[in-house]
């Protein structure tokens, strides 16, 4: 879609959704494929970041089926960023 490659439907569909939120001012910009580093050389990418018109930022990962791998990933993003990944 747009010349991009995505890892699954629901992210290229949630794609789409940005960029109408975009369009009508309800997402300012967003970034994709948004990288964490963590402990002993390990990266976790986040599918969306988002800033919205109301000045909060979002962290949007899509996912269909949540593996054992993912989910300690994300905890450990969590514990040493101060975020909240959000899960469509």
């Amino acid at each position: 879609m747009d010349g991009i490659k995505f890892a699954s439907k629901k992210e290229a569909a949630y794609f789409q959704q940005l960029l109408l939120r975009q369009k009508v001012g309800d997402v300012l910009f967003f970034l994709r494929q948004v990288p964490f580093h963590l402990p002993g050389g390990v990266k976790y990418i986040l599918d969306f970041q988002e800033f919205r018109s109301d000045g909060t930022v979002h962290f949007i990962d899509t996912k269909g089926m949540k593996t054992p791998m993912y989910v300690a990933k994300k905890k450990m993003v969590e514990a040493l960023y101060p975020i909240t990944v959000e899960e469509t």
